[in-house]
């Protein structure tokens, strides 16, 4: 883990997740005051200060995955606030991982700039662009996995009828445990990846 990259990977690395994280847990709060409810937004979570988002495990995740992975803590949604509860939590949970997709397309069109070859920058500056794709599509692609707690099962959830909520309820018992194995086992990557390195290749044009 502590290789002689690592503190490489953690220059690029580092930064990139944690604004990604950030922006990821404030477009959860910022859907979720559009949609009435204010809960985030008084608990100070409608921001884009890193330290009112990081969580603890998540944050020693990025260590161990060489700042690849990590995860934040959830922002707070109160559904009796919502409007149209079963449509906000689709839009509120697809927001963070929107988020990373468009953080991920905006790097990848800087990168296409060559900007190293057209204005004469440090090429660490196509390395660096290169991370910021990879590390956002992996957090939107990670969250979209329907196993709670990810905003994917929130979607599933939603977009199910209401008479299989009893299902869910049941497969939520045992579904972090199940997310846990794949992320401390590397299965992660096996679920991941087939999805995520191609796009990742579209995007830079490889």
């Amino acid at each position: 883990m502590f290789g002689e990259d690592f503190l490489q990977r953690a220059i690029l690395g580092l930064p990139i997740l944690i604004f990604s994280l950030t922006v990821h847990e404030y477009f959860h709060a910022w859907t979720a005051l559009r949609f009435g409810d204010t809960t985030a937004r008084d608990m100070g979570r409608l921001t884009l200060n890193p330290l009112a988002h990081l969580d603890l495990w998540g944050t020693i995740v990025m260590v161990i995955s060489g700042f690849r992975f990590g995860w934040a803590k959830p922002v707070p949604v109160n559904p009796f606030n919502l409007r149209t509860p079963r449509k906000a939590d689709i839009w509120i949970s697809f927001a963070g991982p929107l988020s990373n997709i468009g953080l991920a397309v905006i790097a990848a069109l800087i990168y296409r700039m060559h900007l190293s070859e057209t204005f004469g920058v440090s090429p660490k500056i196509n390395d660096f662009l290169e991370y910021a794709v990879f590390i956002n599509c992996i957090l939107a692609f990670f969250n979209l996995i329907p196993l709670f707690p990810l905003d994917g099962s929130h979607i599933l959830r939603n977009l199910m009828p209401p008479e299989y909520d009893h299902h869910f309820d049941k497969f939520e018992r045992f579904a972090p445990f199940l997310l846990l194995l794949l992320v401390f086992t590397g299965g992660l990557w096996y679920v991941l990846g087939p999805v995520v390195y191609p796009i990742i290749s579209l995007l830079l044009g490889y």
